[in-house]
Parts: C-alpha cells; sequence; structure tokens
C-alpha cells in the first residue's frame, strides 16, 4: 500500500518502539538519494541490462576490457557519493539503540560514512580489488590511476552513470589495456559478490547469528529480488519474527511481510526518527 510520508514515519517509529532490536537490511534504494542508480524498477525488472556474471569476469578478457573500461568513466559516481538523509536516519537509529545489526546490500560503504557501526557488507565493498591468483590487495582509486595512464583514450570519456560504479557506455573496448595483479599477473578483481558467486559463508553466518538476537526485520529500499537477501528474510518469517519493508515498490516476499509501507524512504525515515526523539 501506499502511504503518506507523516503516516508511514508515525507507523514505523510505533513498529520500532514495539521491536527495538531491529535488524535492518537495506539495498540499492538507500543509495539512490547520493546519486548512485538502482538496478530494478518499481515491479522489481530490470531496469537495464543485469551487471556482469562472475563465470564470465573471471573466463573472459574481453569482458574484464568492458567492465574495467566502463568502470573508469563510472566508478567516479560511486567514489564520490555523499550520503543521503537515510543513510543518516539508520545511523541515527543505531546510535539510538534500536538496531541489533544492519546487514547492506550495497557495496558503497555509505552506511560507515554516515555512521552506523553495526554493519555487515552482505556483498562487499567496491572500493578495494584483489588478486584472484596470490590475494594481492589493493585500493580500486590506485588501479584506477594505472589504468587511466595506460588507457588516456578511455579515460577522457563520459558516459551515464550505471549502479556500482558502471557507466551507460557502448564502444570498441578491444585495445583496452587491463592493469593486472602488479605482483604474480593474475586477474584483479573488486572485492565484491557478484551475480553466479556465493556471499562468503564467515560473512552469511554472522549475519544469521545477529538475526538471532533481533526482535524484527526491516527491509529498506530492496526489492529482495535477490536470494541473498530474500534468504534472511525467509529464515526471519520461519522464525515468527515480523518482516516490514519500506520501499517504493514490490518485493520478492510481499506474501510474508506484517506491513509494507510503499513510500519515499529518505522523509520516512527521517521522520521515524523525529517521532522517536519527542518520545
Amino acid at each position: 500500500m501506499t502511504n503518506s510520508v507523516a503516516q508511514a514515519g508515525e507507523e514505523l517509529a510505533g513498529f520500532i518502539v514495539r521491536y527495538p532490536k531491529l535488524w535492518i537490511l537495506t539495498g540499492a534504494g538507500v543509495s539512490t538519494d547520493s546519486g548512485i542508480p538502482d538496478y530494478r524498477d518499481a515491479d522489481g525488472q530490470w531496469k537495464r541490462s543485469p551487471p556482469v556474471q562472475h563465470g564470465d569476469f573471471m573466463a573472459s578478457h574481453a569482458v574484464r576490457q568492458r567492465y574495467w573500461a566502463r568502470a573508469l568513466v563510472g566508478f567516479k559516481a560511486l567514489s564520490g557519493a555523499q550520503v543521503s538523509g537515510a543513510h543518516k536516519a539508520l545511523a541515527a537509529l543505531e546510535a539510538m539503540g534500536y538496531v541489533e545489526l544492519l546487514v547492506t546490500q550495497n557495496v558503497d560503504r555509505l552506511h560507515q560514512r554516515a555512521g552506523s557501526k553495526k554493519v555487515i557488507d552482505l556483498h562487499g565493498r567496491a572500493d578495494t580489488v584483489s588478486c584472484m591468483t596470490c590475494g594481492y590487495h589493493m585500493m580500486r582509486h590506485a588501479m584506477h590511476s594505472e589504468m587511466a595512464h595506460l588507457n588516456p583514450r578511455f579515460a577522457a570519456l563520459d558516459a551515464g552513470h550505471a549502479p556500482d560504479g558502471d557507466a551507460d557506455l557502448e564502444t570498441d573496448f578491444s585495445d583496452f589495456t587491463v592493469f593486472d595483479c602488479p605482483r604474480c599477473g593474475g586477474i584483479l578483481k573488486p572485492d565484491v559478490v557478484y551475480y553466479g558467486d556465493v556471499v562468503p559463508p564467515a560473512r552469511r553466518l554472522a549475519a544469521q547469528a545477529g538475526l538471532q538476537n533481533a526482535q524484527a526485520v526491516l527491509a529498506v529500499g530492496t526489492s529482495l529480488m535477490v536470494y541473498s537477501g530474500y534468504r534472511f528474510c525467509r529464515e526471519a518469517h520461519g522464525m515468527g519474527l515480523p518482516v516490514v519493508s519500506l520501499s517504493l515498490g514490490v518485493t520478492r516476499a510481499d506474501a510474508m511481510l506484517s506491513h509494507q509501507w510503499r513510500a519515499p524512504l529518505t522523509p520516512v525515515l527521517e521522520e521515524a526518527v523525529r517521532c522517536l526523539e519527542a518520545r
């Protein structure tokens, strides 16, 4: 159902008071106000081509050329993004003692920059890269500097921003020089869980442990179409915990939601914080 901001914020505040140990799952919708595009529309359908598959990235040099050429243009939006009101409101909820754990499907680290401390980056982080052969680790901006030096023509291009540091760029990528591991020459990959890959077991178990101590689940800005996030809502529902959602559209978990607020994220979260502060 669609709610007014005031009504949704007040209802959300009331829910938080009833269940003050929240396990929060966030998705791309939390970062759209930071200028980072999301993948899906209000019906949960792809807005653009699905992101790169792990197997394709690892198996094909041409795929890596296309990926890194587009990233050289598009990553500026991700690295330069500022925290949104939604990030700040969720950090405020943690400071007020209402957050047992925040699990994010985003890779932008904006929750941490907003002040949230109880955070698990379920799908990793986009600001670092690692060698898939020897484990060499480096910051993403350093790798991009190397690639810009190797590919001045691509570094000078501009294109529309796409999710997770990608760009809507289509051209001939065959002469793009990929920067490989400086230690062993292996494939460098962002420390992100790509489609077709799996969340590291330790990360998944840490998220599940937090769920055991929570009183309710709040999904924010996510369609829950990706199983790695949806699974936790399903587990919580099986445990008898209330599961609620704040988003602009449908979710994969609609049938198991105790309540759903379809309203703009940032103003609703800010209104909920105001209501809680006034109690």
